[in-house]
């Protein structure tokens, strides 16, 4: 069964010890299908995120024509092994323009922008759809990119629903393309453009050092051609883990002197993820914080838990949050306020000031981020609602079995269906 439209996150009462697996990352798999579809053989990816996103990638590659395997994870109910059978940097034939190969994406920006570019690189005619707020989120910049290296994109505005006309390798072609919308416009075409030695100049908002654009270059550069890749657990999924570990053991409090912790051996590649900072910035929370230089999508975890700092705090360059899932920053700004915090928005800036919270029915906005650093809250502050839980399954399938799950593989929080007061058991806690 699903997870009810509204619950209610009990906040705990006792100290807890606890250690928790985390899924795998969903930028490294989303990458590493796509990678390893280019590759010249059988790839297997370990440790594979298995949500809503990967799923569509996963379908994706399959409606094209490629053979993908995918087999359960023993350790981690959410991550799967999955081996790609790559075709040497050849993608199958699309349709016509008339009858052309259908590709869905949901709300997955990097299914969205990655074939985007992968499917230029083979013949024939693909018409790439989401949900509609798919249809808003950016590929101006992505398209036009793919137009400079001699592709023909037809779009009504410039996103989605667009044909894409497949134009084979195109080696040593140039384009520029800019981040300050999204990184992942550049990320796709390194990622595609690897078989083609396609130059590619990136431009916009820190350009030289995002942290995603990075990634995608270091994966590129490392991927094997056949063989075995480790996917590291999804560090912005870890944040909540340390979030609670900092909210709940904070002294003063029942649950002071608990010990939470995300269950990682070792980060195979921990430069690639720039929210593997978090553990470092949420035990101190200096005055200011970029989305840019310092976090990525765990700044709204470090904003959710703002209140709680002594000394207000500022958190910078957030503009692309607001072309997200959500438009993140109005969402943040109106449910945190909800719950009695003082934030004031200017620009691209939000500063939270400490304050004293209540509970609150928080929309979600059916973004899964939202869903998860709210229901953080709610471990801490009575009352917490979470509307349309089930929007985790994005990225975070078993978020709220792990929430109720008993120590040490969970905290075991009690989660209610907030419409009837009866605590919800296991079975009805997976996002599906």
């Amino acid at each position: 069964m699903s997870l009810p439209d509204l619950i209610e996150i009990v906040p705990l009462d006792k100290p807890v010890h606890a250690e928790m697996t985390v899924p795998g990352s969903k930028s490294i798999t989303n990458r590493a299908l796509i990678l390893a579809a280019l590759a010249e053989g059988e790839v297997t990816l370990e440790g594979a995120l298995w949500s809503e996103d990967t799923q569509i990638m996963v379908d994706c590659l399959q409606e094209l024509g490629f053979m993908v395997d995918v087999k359960a994870d023993p350790d981690e109910v959410c991550n799967r092994t999955i081996t790609v059978y790559g075709k040497g940097g050849a993608v199958p034939s699309g349709g016509t323009e008339g009858q052309p190969l259908e590709l869905f994406v949901g709300n997955a920006g990097t299914a969205a922008r990655f074939l985007a570019a992968f499917v230029c690189l083979g013949k024939g005619v693909y018409r790439l759809d989401g949900v509609p707020r798919m249809h808003e989120r950016p590929q101006a910049g992505l398209f036009t990119a793919l137009r400079e290296l001699g592709y023909q994109v037809d779009s009504a505005n410039d996103n989605l629903p667009a044909l894409i006309h497949g134009g084979g390798l195109r080696p040593g072609a140039a384009c520029r393309v800019s981040i300050g919308e999204s990184s992942q416009f550049a990320s796709a075409l390194i990622l595609c453009g690897k078989h083609n030695q396609w130059t590619v100049q990136v431009t916009g908002d820190n350009a030289e050092e995002s942290p995603y654009v990075t990634m995608t270059a270091e994966m590129a550069g490392a991927f094997p051609q056949t063989g075995t890749f480790h996917v590291d657990p999804d560090a912005s999924s870890a944040s909540y883990i340390w979030g609670a570990d900092w909210l709940l053991s904070r002294s003063g409090s029942g649950t002071s002197g608990s010990r939470i912790a995300p269950a990682v051996e070792k980060w195979f590649h921990e430069a690639w993820q720039i929210d593997a900072q978090f553990a470092r910035y949420v035990g101190k929370f200096p005055v200011r914080l970029s989305r840019v230089r310092d976090l990525g999508d765990s700044i709204m975890t470090a904003i959710v838990l703002a209140p709680f700092v002594p000394h207000s705090t500022k958190f910078e360059d957030l503009t692309r949050l607001r072309a997200q899932e959500c438009e993140r920053v109005a969402a943040l700004r109106t449910e945190l306020t909800r719950c009695g915090a003082r934030v004031v928005e200017e620009g691209d800036t939000l500063t939270v000031y400490p304050s004293t919270l209540h509970g609150a029915e928080i929309e979600t906005y059916n973004d899964h981020r939202m869903a998860m650093c709210f229901a953080i809250l709610g471990l801490k502050v009575p009352g917490i609602r979470i509307k349309n839980p089930g929007c985790v399954k994005k990225t975070f399938p078993n978020f709220f079995q792990k929430l109720a799950a008993p120590p040490p593989r969970g905290l075991g929080a009690a989660i209610l269906d907030a419409k009837t007061g009866r605590k919800l058991g296991n079975d009805k806690l997976f996002a599906v």
